[in-house]
């Protein structure tokens, strides 16, 4: 409907022109469709309705036999003047659209390159994600996800770093860099978050003389799991992160920590070190990790969205499946108006002769 707007006022002001005393002038509704193209059409559509409308008053001049008075020739030059204005708003417009898209395409490259894929098939376990960017118009996010195969078993990390921009790629660069080194030899996820709380604090002490930086108050939540081969239970350790859910013969069940630890870049809030919880975690089960970005999608009324209650209908799928049906239900629920961005990495214990 709006880039028919201009050829609308055009026409209007032609009518206008034709049916209506002359003391009653069409110039508002030529003026304003020029405008309107600057902003709804390409250049060649600016072109054609501001030489259209110059033409219609040129027509309705001499329609009308004044083209002896002067005020004639003081509006077609008004007209010409804003067709040019328009025709260069337009071309600045073209402009920053085509930087704005470039700069988008630069930051979904960069954090396409963070966020490595992730294999479908880890040992034992089979893996499932999903990134869901906010609206267009929204900066890009540090959400972030990982999974590693290690002689612990696969261990997995899913975090959310405060804020948004390049300065949130960063952060969550330097923490998937810190995972991916230290995934390897940490003797248990303790470790393996002083590792991680380490070397974000690292960096935040690297600027603190940037002023406006926000990186020495940079945070993640985060959270860690560990599936080992020989054992059929997950250890999780949580830091200000939302609980996963345990799909188990179509149950859902929210694993709360039981003594939760503050995200990481806050490990001077860490008194007792960071505590593990166990679960059971048998062949068929499903882990599902997901960031703040799922339960705090809103509807039109403002509800967040019941995880486990959307879930537990889709716990039998398998976890490409259930993540579709996620990815759907999310769209439909906030009506497509996504707000944040949105990940989510499940896990499926497959059968393996060590499980008992």
């Amino acid at each position: 409907m709006l880039p028919v707007l201009p050829a609308l006022l055009l026409f209007i002001g032609l009518v206008v022109g034709l049916f209506t005393p002359r003391d009653v002038r069409p110039d508002a509704f030529l003026a304003t469709a020029m405008v309107s193209a600057a902003a709804l059409l390409p250049l060649w559509g600016t072109v054609l309705i501001g030489v259209g409308a110059c033409a219609v008053f040129v027509s309705l001049t001499v329609d009308f036999d004044a083209l002896r008075d002067a005020t004639a020739y003081s509006e077609l030059a008004t007209l010409a003047a804003i067709a040019a204005f328009s025709i260069f708003f337009n071309r600045l417009l073209g402009r920053r659209a085509h930087q704005l898209v470039q700069v988008r395409s630069v930051a979904e490259t960069a954090q396409l390159a963070v966020l490595q894929p992730v294999p479908q098939h880890l040992g034992h376990v089979t893996l499932e994600t999903l990134y869901l960017a906010a609206a267009a118009e929204a900066r890009i996010g540090g959400d972030l996800y990982e999974a590693i195969r290690t002689h612990h078993g696969v261990r997995l990390l899913i975090g959310d770093v405060r804020g948004k921009g390049l300065l949130a790629i960063q952060a969550a660069a330097t923490l998937l860099s810190a995972f991916r080194e230290a995934a390897h030899d940490a003797p248990d996820l303790p470790h393996l978050a002083r590792r991680l709380e380490t070397s974000m604090s690292r960096r935040a002490s690297q600027y603190p003389e940037v002023p406006g930086s926000e990186i020495a108050e940079r945070f993640i939540t985060a959270l860690l799991a560990e599936i080992p081969d020989d054992e059929p239970i997950v250890r999780t350790v949580t830091c200000g992160h939302p609980p996963p859910l345990l799909l188990h013969h179509g149950e859902v069940r929210e694993l709360q920590p039981a003594a939760p630890s503050p995200p990481l870049n806050l490990g001077m809030l860490v008194s007792n070190g960071y505590h593990v919880d166990v679960a059971p975690f048998h062949p068929g089960d499903q882990l599902l990790l997901y960031t703040d970005g799922v339960t705090e999608t809103r509807d039109r009324s403002g509800a967040f969205y019941p995880l486990p209650e959307r879930i537990r209908p889709w716990s039998g799928e398998t976890p490409h499946q259930l993540l579709a049906h996620l990815h759907r239900d999310l769209i439909a629920y906030s009506d497509g108006r996504l707000d944040d961005d949105i990940a989510a990495l499940i896990a499926q214990r497959r059968p393996s002769r060590h499980c008992t």
